[in-house]
């Protein structure tokens, strides 16, 4: 089933904001919601893709802590890193 670019918005959307631990629902949501109009059809699919690693290596990428998983080089990873939560509301 092939999806369109709003509905696999709405899953990322719905994925960001219901993970498991409060804070990566938090942290992902308000980095979906700040940057889910501007991505183009690689950057959903690069999201989509971080949204399926676990919530500690996430967690500890986010903070440049080691972690278990080798991130890839691309644009979503590094938007995710360098994204500035404490002015998110």
């Amino acid at each position: 089933m092939i999806l369109n670019i709003e509905q696999l918005k709405k899953k990322i959307i719905y994925r960001s904001n219901y993970r498991g631990t409060k804070e990566m629902d938090k942290l992902l949501g308000a980095f979906t919601k700040r940057y889910i109009d501007e991505l183009n059809n690689e950057d959903l699919a690069d999201l989509e893709k971080l949204l399926d690693i676990d919530d500690t290596n996430l967690y500890n990428f986010f903070n440049g802590l080691e972690t278990d998983y080798k991130f890839l080089n691309n644009k979503i990873n590094l938007m995710f890193k360098n994204f500035n939560y404490s002015g998110c509301k």
